[in-house]
């Protein structure tokens, strides 16, 4: 179990740099023709003005069923089987999750995943996987306005017990910091799902194990 703790108290945690594209629709100006029509006056409809509105992103399932079809999140989805936490996260919750991706696993040392696999492993797998878990849906705007209204940070209480606190990163995305100090980006924020929300991050949270 030290060993455990060891590894994945070292594990280094990457900023993510969110980067917003803006796209400018290019105008067009019709010229009149500078020649006399004969007597006729047409009447042209008005063009359209604004951007056409976007649907919400509509829910497809439980935040499970969500995990394990988006892609960059296949790590997380086979952890929560195997930490034995399917059912309780397929439950009416609602869940505010924050998962980490495939990519951020793989920044860990060799054999960790696997040693954490271990049946003799299991609550120190069930315990950082709940620590990516919070009662209740909490949106990225609503963590942002939880956000100011505490000067500037937010503690959440994670399913795991131990809390993760929330502030806005240098970049305008949301930041999260674990109890050993590391701290772990939303890269998108709002995928939805039947029982709650997940957002989509670039590190893993580490919470004290024993």
């Amino acid at each position: 179990m030290l060993k455990t703790i060891t590894i994945l108290a070292s594990a280094t945690m990457l900023a993510g740099v969110a980067q917003a594209q803006t796209a400018t629709p290019s105008a067009q100006t019709a010229t009149p023709s500078s020649q006399t029509a004969p007597t006729t006056t047409q009447t042209m409809p008005a063009p359209a003005t604004g951007a056409p509105m976007q649907a919400a992103p509509v829910a497809t399932g439980t935040v499970v069923q969500v995990l394990a079809a988006t892609p960059d999140r296949s790590t997380l989805a086979k952890l929560v089987e195997t930490a034995g936490l399917t059912a309780d996260l397929s439950g009416p919750g609602p869940f505010t999750v924050f998962a980490p991706s495939d990519e951020a696993f793989s920044r860990m040392p060799a054999g960790a995943i696997d040693n954490l696999s271990k049946p003799e492993n299991k609550a120190a797998l069930a315990t950082i996987l709940k620590y990516h878990v919070v009662s209740g849906k909490v949106t990225g705007d609503q963590l942002k306005q939880q956000i100011t209204a505490g000067n500037g940070s937010a503690t959440l209480t994670t399913l795991a017990g131990q809390p993760l606190t929330a502030q806005v990163g240098p970049n305008g995305n949301i930041m999260l910091t674990d109890v050993n100090g590391q701290k772990a980006y939303v890269d998108q924020a709002d995928v939805p799902a039947t029982n709650g929300v997940i957002h989509l991050t670039n590190g893993i949270s580490v919470p004290k194990i024993g």
